[in-house]
């Protein structure tokens, strides 16, 4: 089965739609399907709701979907440094399911495990509590939280052989893992492409049975979202 694709247009075809719960890897910029997002934007599907550690910056990353209102909803943990996104929430325009990141992330690896709800002590008391079933264990109160299975995840790793096993790059692996694992369809997006049986064992962070679709971006943009520079005496 060749799960190579020639551009992440084509990556893409026949399997983004409108209104599809969607999950998108990337912690702030770092690590995020740059190609894909740019393929999705330019696919025009609308709608969307879209699982995410946050949402990009302005102008970039999903914020490029936050400009074009593709996003109807975003199920995030981090909301800061995107103007738009504060707008566009602030005026009634996006929906938000505000979801404390460890949660976040356990709900991803949940989906992708076959599990349909767990609990967990974070949140409750608070808002994120409200309307969900509550339980206590041990003498300590739990939320249950349900696990996220979305119709797409899109993934971004450094590395991919031509059967679709992954290695990540350092602390670019953050969510994509998780996002993979829980994608009805997952499409991956990497610099490099070896030979099957070329990454040794050790080095698969994800095996190929999670991967339907890969493309090849070779030099993507990798900008920083906060750069701060200290300057020395002298220097």
């Amino acid at each position: 089965m060749n799960k190579i694709y020639p551009s992440a247009a084509e990556a893409l075809k026949g399997v983004v739609k409108d209104g599809q719960l969607m999950a998108v890897g990337g912690f702030g910029l770092c690590g995020i399907p740059e190609a894909l997002i740019d393929a999705l934007r330019d696919s025009a599907v609308q709608n969307l709701t879209v699982i995410s550690n946050n949402a990009g910056v302005d102008g970039f990353g999903l914020g490029k979907l936050l400009e074009t209102r593709q996003i109807k909803k975003m199920i995030a943990s981090y909301v800061g440094e995107n103007k738009e996104f504060e707008r566009q929430y602030l005026a009634g325009e996006l929906e938000l399911e505000f979801t404390p990141q460890g949660t976040l992330a356990e709900k991803l690896r949940a989906g992708g495990a076959g599990i349909p709800a767990f609990f967990t002590k974070t949140g409750v008391g608070t808002l994120v509590a409200e309307g969900k079933d509550l339980r206590e264990f041990d003498g300590e109160t739990y939320v249950m939280e349900r696990s996220l299975v979305p119709d797409v995840a899109l993934v971004k790793a450094d590395i991919a052989d031509r059967s679709g096993n992954l290695r990540f790059n350092l602390t670019a692996r953050n969510f994509n893992p998780a996002a993979a694992m829980a994608g009805k369809i997952c499409i991956v997006e990497v610099e490099r492409i070896v030979a099957t049986g070329e990454l040794a064992p050790d080095d698969v962070h994800l095996p190929g049975i999670y991967v339907h679709r890969i493309v090849h971006n070779p030099t993507p943009e990798k900008r920083i979202e906060k750069r701060t520079i200290t300057e020395k005496a002298g220097a």
